[in-house]
């Protein structure tokens, strides 16, 4: 069984930084298109950003496009999404997610596991 365990989050002020990682086992990780959603109080989750199997492409949600970015390490089964100058409305649960197809999904339902999600808050 694939498990995936988040790590990272916390509590920030807008313009700052913060970087989340996602360990992957159970599985052999590096076929596998990984994304990161979000879920803000009262909304729904939404996509963050994805990567396919090797890394070599990437694909991110509008709003983060320029700020965030999306790494993977298979060596050490790892994805990471680096947040930078963030913003209030960035605060949500960030959760990783996986999908057996290599290529980037940007649908809940095209990801075949979770990860339990991490908190992040950016204050004003």
């Amino acid at each position: 069984q694939v498990q995936l365990v988040e790590s990272g989050g916390g509590l920030v002020q807008a313009g700052g930084s913060l970087r989340l990682s996602c360990a992957a086992s159970g599985r052999t990780f590096s076929t596998d298109g990984m994304g990161w959603f979000r879920q803000a109080p009262g909304k729904e989750r939404e996509f963050v950003a994805g990567i396919t199997s090797g890394g070599g492409s990437t694909y991110y949600v509008d709003s983060v496009k320029g700020r965030f970015i999306i790494s993977r390490d298979n060596a050490k089964n790892t994805v990471y999404l680096q947040m930078n100058d963030l913003k209030p409305e960035d605060t949500a649960i960030y959760y990783c997610a996986g999908r057996y197809r290599g290529r980037i999904g940007i649908m809940e339902r095209e990801y075949d596991y979770w990860g339990q999600g991490t908190q992040v808050t950016v204050s004003s």
